[in-house]
């Protein structure tokens, strides 16, 4: 490439300029001469533009340039070169694009590239299989037109995709999907739809189970309890038989409790939250929390409670005080005798919180992501000597999801833990406000 081609072209220039003042003051006509130097400098000039003009629409980058020398043949170069580089970088793109396309092509997923307006621009054979689309033929057409479901659209168009949706395909109702989508680019979005009807399937089936076993179980269990009960009462007094009834009772009780908290946990999964929200005051239900500490405890446990009485707690009674009660009872079984417990209830402006903390015996910190597992035990031997269930907080974490809240935990081994359920700032209400 000349890297000094508009030299060149300025010689060239002066050059045709000299010649023609030369013949001009020869034959007197300068102005002339100078006036058609420069036409036809302008000329030569507009036919090196025409063969630009006709080297780019002819396919610049893949023919060679037409032969010009000065500034034009650096702009005749610098433009191939510009041009082939482009096209290099454009197959180098295509390339990756097909392969990607053809790795999409093989999944067994669903996957939509749609513009920023929505409308479909490519698409694989899952998406026909599970969506219903056609490649190309759908090409250009907006999804929503397409994928008609009122949800869907509510979740396509709210632009909030943090959460994956799930939804019965539009080919077969039978089908479950779980779909999510990304944004990439310029507002461009990628859509992904997975076959979970399977997954679906068996997790109906477990909770099918467990209602059904937990029903069945529980008649039986209830009569072998009463003539326990009968054969107890009957008994003497430090005996092998009395302790051999002693000890089936405790399994029994074990097993009811067992039992229960396994139809809880059915009944939360299965019944839909209810619309139905009452008001509640808290220190009465704290008061009860406290009796239900030392119930529970073996020894003496100090009990503070720290109540915010102005506000009331709208939610399910019923389900509430269960979850309360379980952290309550969780925190005497897991404290010493003389150990503080402290019951709180406050809010902030953007929560309401309650609070079961104590200065027991704590927990390791690598258990605390799987404490609200089903059956999660942090010591297997410690929590059968309790009595424990393994499903208390489980049934914390469903009731708090069904009122819009969380369960947060804090513990140290040999300092404490700290039960914490965070709800909406909506979930408490001044109590002269529910007065009035």
């Amino acid at each position: 490439m000349q890297r000094h081609g508009w030299k060149i072209e300025l010689a060239r220039f002066g050059a045709l300029l000299g010649i023609a003042a030369f013949f001009g003051l020869l034959l007197d006509l300068l102005p002339w001469f100078l006036c058609g130097a420069s036409i036809a400098y302008a000329l030569w000039s507009l036919s090196q533009l025409r063969d630009l003009n006709h080297w780019l629409h002819a396919g610049a980058g893949r023919d060679e340039p037409p032969e010009a020398g000065g500034l034009w043949g650096e702009v005749f170069d610098t433009l191939s070169q510009v041009q082939k580089e482009t096209l290099r970088a454009n197959a180098r793109l295509q390339a990756n694009i097909d392969h990607l396309r053809a790795s999409f092509s093989s999944m067994a997923d669903a996957v939509v590239m749609l513009n920023p307006d929505g409308a479909i621009e490519w698409s694989n054979q899952a998406a026909h299989t599970l969506l219903g689309l056609r490649h190309p033929d759908d090409t250009g057409r907006l999804l929503v037109n397409l994928v008609r479901a009122p949800e869907f659209i509510r979740y396509f168009d709210s632009g909030d995709y943090d959460e994956r949706f799930q939804m019965a395909s539009p080919v077969n109702a039978q089908v479950r999907l779980s779909v999510s989508v990304s944004i990439f680019g310029r507002e461009n979005r990628l859509l992904f739809a997975r076959d979970i009807s399977r997954t679906v399937q068996l997790e109906q089936m477990r909770k099918d189970f467990v209602a059904n076993v937990s029903h069945e179980m529980r008649t039986p269990l209830t009569v072998i309890s009463g003539y326990l009960e009968i054969l107890g009462s009957q008994a003497q007094a430090g005996t092998q038989e009395e302790r051999a009834i002693s000890q089936m009772t405790a399994q029994a009780r074990r097993m009811q409790n067992l039992i229960q908290d396994l139809m809880t946990l059915s009944r939360l999964e299965a019944v839909p939250a209810g619309k139905q929200r009452d008001t509640y005051a808290l220190r009465p239900l704290m008061e009860t929390l406290r009796e239900e500490i030392m119930a529970a405890a073996t020894g003496s446990r100090e009990v503070d409670i720290q109540c915010d009485e102005s506000l009331c707690l709208v939610g399910d009674g019923k389900e509430l005080q269960s979850a309360f009660s379980n952290l309550a009872v969780n925190a005497a079984r897991y404290t010493r005798e003389g150990d503080c417990i402290t019951l709180r209830w406050f809010a902030d402006r953007d929560h309401a919180y309650f609070e079961v903390a104590d200065n027991g015996i704590g927990i390791e910190p690598q258990h605390l992501p799987r404490l609200t597992e089903r059956f999660y035990r942090v010591d297997q031997s410690r929590s059968t000597d309790t009595g424990g269930t393994g499903l208390g907080l489980a049934i914390v974490k469903h009731i708090l999801l069904r009122h819009q809240g969380e369960l947060k935990i804090k513990s140290q081994p040999g300092r404490g833990s700290t039960f914490t359920c965070v709800f909406p700032r909506s979930a408490a209400v001044q109590r002269n406000a529910e007065a009035g």
